[in-house]
């Protein structure tokens, strides 16, 4: 059974940065991505970052030269760096995580383990 346990997260000026880490146990794919996503209330879930398991990455447009995703193997450990936060980066963020994939899907439908989100808040 596959777990994921976000950390990090909280409240932050704009301009400001934040990181989040998410552990993953019981994981046994060979081909696998991992995610961070996001939600606002009364907003479908965003997805936010995006690694394979051969380190490729990409993100949302909205976030691109600000955030950071990367892991570590040994560690099981996701991380999302989040810098020159904007009011607009405000949500709950999820780790997500995917078997059987190359190429990371953007569809939070294709992702069929969650953690339980924190919530990273932005003020202006």
């Amino acid at each position: 059974q596959v777990q994921l346990v976000e950390s990090g997260g909280g409240s932050v000026q704009a301009g400001g940065s934040l990181g989040l880490s998410c552990a993953a146990s019981g994981y046994t794919y060979s081909n696998y991505c991992m995610a961070w996503f996001r939600q606002v209330p009364g907003k479908e879930r965003e997805g936010v970052a995006f690694i394979n398991s051969v380190g490729t990455s990409r993100y949302t447009d909205s976030v691109k030269g600000r955030f950071t995703i990367s892991k570590d193997n040994a560690k099981n450990t996701l991380y999302l760096q989040m810098n020159s936060l904007k009011p607009e980066d405000t949500a709950m963020y999820y780790c997500a995580a995917a078997g059987g994939w190359y190429s990371c899907p953007s569809d939070s439908r294709k992702y069929n383990n969650w953690g339980q989100g924190t919530q990273v808040t932005v003020s202006s």
